[in-house]
């Protein structure tokens, strides 16, 4: 069919049946409530002067310890990475044990005769 020749009636109902086609075919339907775990869920007082009776809601402990599931770091959620750039720190423990004794990694500010000389000229050019 070229470009310029308009389509008829059954040409686009044929489109139109074939574009429901895919979306029934690629549709995910959701039953199963769940709260993002990545946004702060806001939770808003009563007014003060509101004489509304507070509603007595049953505590759901599913709900509750999914919630928590959720709410935690992935290295306790998963025994593995889920993806790439979480392997970079997943083991977060440290490779050798800190002591501070150790001057191959603990660089103290110390004085030398040098540095004690510099300071003394700074200090009395002030």
């Amino acid at each position: 069919m070229a470009g310029n020749e308009k389509r008829d009636l059954v040409h686009q109902n044929a489109i139109h049946v074939e574009t429901i086609r895919k979306e029934e075919r690629h549709q995910k339907l959701h039953t199963e409530f769940n709260i993002n775990p990545h946004r702060k869920l806001h939770v808003l007082p009563d007014k003060p002067m509101c004489r509304k009776p507070t509603e007595v809601v049953a505590e759901n402990s599913d709900f509750i310890k999914t919630f928590h599931d959720a709410r935690q770091e992935p290295t306790k959620k998963y025994t593995m990475p889920l993806t790439e750039s979480q392997e970079i720190g997943w083991v977060s423990a440290p490779l050798i044990p800190a002591n501070r004794n150790d001057e191959r990694f603990n660089f103290f500010r110390s004085s030398t005769d040098v540095t004690k000389h510099r300071e003394s000229v700074l200090r009395t050019s002030n």
